[in-house]
């Protein structure tokens, strides 16, 4: 499961349909919806927030919103709790931004040459639920 702390512009067509996907899943954990991935590390930001449910639809909807703005058709009613994305930031740090930035240009130059030469071109810039602060990679990250 990968949820993305880069901003969703910066993933490619697979990698924004995947990041949709694992982060429904990730809202059936929170929801107790499903019983797989409970302890994954990942969900470690979201239930450290006072709204868990709310943090992951407000994740969602920035997908979402990055989904309408290419033409994709995204289901949003699958959202449990679509909040507007920039609402009760999580903190990331820098360090974690540029982990993934490094992660995905990887990921890009194996499927996608043509999203990787725009990569190339581009800054990491976080997904409007987060706001960057200076540290290095987070805790729950599993490099």
């Amino acid at each position: 499961m990968r949820i993305w702390s880069l901003h969703p512009r910066h993933l490619d067509r697979a990698g924004l349909v995947a990041c949709w996907r694992e982060t429904l899943l990730a809202q059936a954990v929170l929801a107790d919806r499903t019983k797989g991935y409970r302890n994954h590390p990942q969900l470690e930001r979201f239930r450290a927030t006072a709204d868990p449910l709310g943090a992951i639809g407000a994740y969602l909807s920035g997908v979402a919103a990055e989904a309408d703005a290419r033409g994709y058709r995204f289901d949003a009613s699958r959202i449990l709790r679509p909040i507007a994305p920039g609402t009760g930031r999580i903190p990331v740090t820098r360090g974690q931004l540029d982990y993934e930035w490094r992660h995905l240009g990887a990921k890009l130059e194996r499927r996608s040459p043509p999203d990787a030469e725009r990569w190339s071109r581009d800054a990491p810039g976080p997904h409007p639920l987060f706001t960057v602060v200076p540290g290095d990679v987070e805790a729950w990250e599993r490099p």
